[in-house]
């Protein structure tokens, strides 16, 4: 039986750097405030919260000093934002909205009054939490979601804890949905107990407030740490969920099924979307999958409203047994399982749904609880499977506290429906940018340490496809990783080192970017060799090794990109980086040459078979692309040049001159070759050569 061994939870320390923000200003103070709150994730979850000063300000139409409310804006993130993550709106006009409100069934007008509140024409949306940070009287002011104080929140006897941890120091309010009537509720609980330190929000939060920006911090941080003391104590020696049913699969054994199983869940959550997907088996999470009760705590839901929003009304368990079931029947019970859950939200929209309701969402789950092996995620991107599964450790922390210590109170169904199909949550949604095209797409591109695949690899990502970058080259592949996660962020990159001609390193490689982002639907087969030799000087090594590579590597990749988009059962994009050598032969180069053919061959049986699975299979072919290169950079450069008798510093020139078009090929012209083959620009083409080679007569394929 798990029980809490630790008397107390670790404590937050004050951040706080007098000498840093001596010479700020007020908002640059709120900035480092809200940053250094943010950072913490037992503060508040991702763009959870919002922090808010008054400010004295220059009016620039008067001239005149006036006070301006300055409070985190819609959409954006405490830990991550800057000054115009801010709102900015004048304090007399936010106090005269008071007189246009006519009552809480009335409360959602009250939004498109925040923009006539406008300061400095400051484009940054007010969100819907602007009034509860207006009407509280003091200059600075936190809200924030920490775990440790909704696990209180969430509990049956709420109140009655809130005043045992605080006394009179901070007070509590009953549940009430983000807006209007919750900001006046907090001026009238100011009014009637103006000695308050800050207010428990039942089900939702903590709110805390002073005068001084660096004050209303440390409250913050003392308030939390009480919470967590409080909780410490309480729960010590106490068993956790019902106690321990199952024990974790080793971590080895753990990461095995989530790849095996994270395609087939893509596959039947896919339908219409691609989504990506996330897999957390971190201690917390298995305390939670291996627990007694997780069904029964599971069914539960969560409470704080950011977490529901990001996780949906509740998580699917699915039915495994670590200690006898494997991974193959698990993945049998997986379409019936999600088929299940979306008969229960259809259910839940039509118990809840009103007259005006927006039509339903996707049903599909985005919470999978596996027990023995961990938690796993579905989005539309990287970024929001990761932070979705972020809210939901949010809500097992809370569920861990409050069903050890009380009983947890989930918000009632209809006020649940009424927030998640809330018309104001509906506009957010209808404003966000339209999706790149490569949006929810995962793809997979060998030798993307060279050249021409780093290229293919940044142009796939800059359309919104997470990329698994994979090659034998170790130092420059984790050089390429760099540079990307740089470029396009952790959630969009991932590297694998891999030798096309092992299979355990390919599978190893499919394994990994099942795990890491839940299936693939683009497979770019780009590694490469080159070699230069007169037949009578090619050895079998030479020749071995161009087959190896360039036949077998095409092959192994390929036949296991298709067992993958065969678990998905949606389709995908393979394409191959031929070469003009597979259509046009050359001197001195036999080797590669029929090489080359075999992959462009291999590429047109593929098209074959994957046709009727919606697998496409297709070729690009370049020419000399000797910029970037790692094939060039070496002896083959050297030898190809013997081969016209022409200097190295020459070839560049020769290749452009023997072209039709007199233009040189490009890294760039390869990858935007590959991105045609790999959006829906070509769905409909399958078994095509596209030859990217500045016009090649000999290589025309009719």
């Amino acid at each position: 039986m798990t029980v809490i061994e630790q008397k107390s939870l670790a404590t937050l320390s004050s951040l706080w750097d007098a000498a840093a923000t001596a010479q700020m200003t007020e908002p640059e103070k709120l900035r480092y405030r809200s940053n250094l709150l943010g950072a913490d994730k037992r503060v508040t979850n991702y763009g959870g919260g919002n922090t808010s000063a008054k400010v004295m300000q220059r009016d620039p139409l008067t001239g005149e000093e006036v006070e301006v409310l300055w409070v985190k804006g819609s959409g954006g993130d405490l830990g991550s934002m800057d000054l115009g993550g801010f709102a900015t709106l004048y304090m007399d006009k936010l106090m005269a909205l008071q007189g246009l409100y006519r009552g809480e069934e009335h409360e959602d007008e009250m939004v498109g009054y925040l923009p006539h509140c406008t300061f400095g024409l400051n484009p940054r949306a007010a969100s819907i939490d602007t009034p509860l940070h207006a009407y509280v009287n003091r200059r600075h002011v936190d809200h924030i979601h920490p775990d440790s104080l909704i696990a209180v929140a969430a509990m049956t006897n709420s109140e009655e804890a809130t005043r045992e941890i605080y006394g009179d120091e901070i007070g509590w309010l009953p549940w009430k949905r983000p807006g209007f009537e919750l900001g006046l509720m907090l001026q009238r609980f100011i009014a009637e107990n103006p000695e308050a330190k800050g207010v428990v929000l039942a089900s939702h939060g903590l709110f805390t407030w002073d005068d001084d920006c660096r004050d209303c911090y440390e409250l913050t941080l003392a308030t939390l740490n009480r919470c967590i003391e409080w909780l410490g104590d309480r729960m010590t020696g106490k068993a956790v969920f019902g106690g321990t049913r199952h024990t974790p699969l080793t971590a080895q054994s753990r990461s095995g099924v989530a790849a095996a199983i994270m395609p087939v869940i893509r596959g039947a959550v896919s339908e219409g979307t691609t989504k990506v997907g996330h897999f957390d088996d971190s201690a917390a999470v298995l305390e939670f999958v291996c627990s007694e009760k997780l069904e029964e705590i599971a069914a539960l839901g969560t409470s704080c409203p950011d977490h529901f929003l990001r996780t949906k009304i509740r998580p699917l368990v699915l039915p495994f047994d670590p200690g006898s079931d494997e991974a193959a029947a698990l993945a049998q019970a997986v379409p019936g399982a999600v088929e299940g859950y979306r008969d229960f939200y259809q259910g839940y929209y039509d118990r809840c749904k009103r007259p005006d309701s927006p039509p339903m969402r996707d049903p599909n789950p985005v919470v999978f609880l596996i027990p023995g092996v961990g938690l796993v995620t579905f989005a539309k991107d990287k970024q929001t499977a990761r932070v979705s599964a972020e809210f939901y450790i949010n809500a097992i922390n809370v569920l861990r506290g409050t069903t050890t210590l009380s009983t947890f109170v989930s918000l009632p169904e209809q006020e649940a429906f009424d927030i998640e199909y809330w018309a104001l949550e509906e506009a957010k949604l209808q404003r966000m940018p339209k999706p790149k095209s490569l949006a929810g797409k995962v793809s997979l591109v060998t030798g993307a340490a060279g050249g021409i695949g780093r290229a293919i690899a940044r142009r796939l990502a800059r359309e919104g496809a997470t990329v698994l970058l994979a090659d034998i080259d170790e130092a420059a592949l984790a050089a390429t990783e760099t540079e990307m996660v740089s470029q396009f962020g952790r959630d969009q990159v991932r590297a694998t080192a891999m030798n096309v001609t092992s299979e355990e390193d390919v599978a190893a490689a499919f394994a990994a970017v099942a795990r890491e982002f839940g299936g693939i639907d683009i497979l770019v087969s780009n590694a490469g060799i080159a070699a230069s030799a007169t037949v009578e000087e090619t050895t079998i090594a030479d020749w071995n090794r161009n087959m190896d590579v360039l036949a077998k590597g095409y092959f192994l990749v390929a036949r296991e990109a298709f067992r993958m988009m065969d678990r998905q059962g949606r389709g995908g994009s393979i394409v191959f980086i031929g070469s003009k050598n597979g259509l046009a032969a050359s001197p001195n180069a036999a080797a590669y040459c029929t090489a080359k053919a075999a992959e462009i061959h291999l590429a047109r049986c593929l098209a074959l078979e994957g046709a009727e699975r919606g697998i496409r299979v297709n070729t690009v072919n370049p020419d000399a692309v000797l910029r970037g290169s790692k094939i060039w950079s070496g002896e083959w450069r050297e030898q190809r040049a013997a081969s016209y008798n022409l200097s190295v510093d020459e070839l560049e020139e020769h290749y452009r001159n023997r072209s039709l078009l007199k233009r040189s090929v490009l890294p760039e012209d390869i990858a935007e070759g590959v991105y045609f083959f790999a959006a829906e620009l070509s769905s409909k083409s399958t078994g095509n050569i596209l030859n990217v080679d500045g016009g090649n007569a000999q290589a025309f394929t009719r």
